[in-house]
């Protein structure tokens, strides 16, 4: 005879939402803060502008430590047409 669990989640589930929780919270407090910075007024005009708002937004929480984070310098190789 078999017995099924009713209603039971498994500890790895819930450990997997709490990390995808923090993960959005974290990103979203990244996005917040790139707007707090007038990030998003203008298209990005570059790589750099677009690199800083980037890790701007990866950086989360971090950005309200202090830590300020920018792309200075951003080379893009562009592809050559072939002879």
């Amino acid at each position: 005879m078999r017995t099924y669990a009713s209603n039971t989640r498994s500890r790895g589930s819930r450990t997997t939402s709490l990390v995808g929780v923090v993960v959005l919270v974290w990103l979203i407090i990244g996005v917040i803060a790139g707007a707090q910075r007038d990030y998003y007024d203008s298209a990005p005009t570059n790589c750099a502008s677009t690199g800083t708002i980037a890790v701007t937004i990866i950086a989360g929480p971090l950005n309200y430590l202090g830590l300020n984070p920018k792309v200075e310098d951003c080379n893009v190789d562009a592809p050559q047409p072939s002879p």
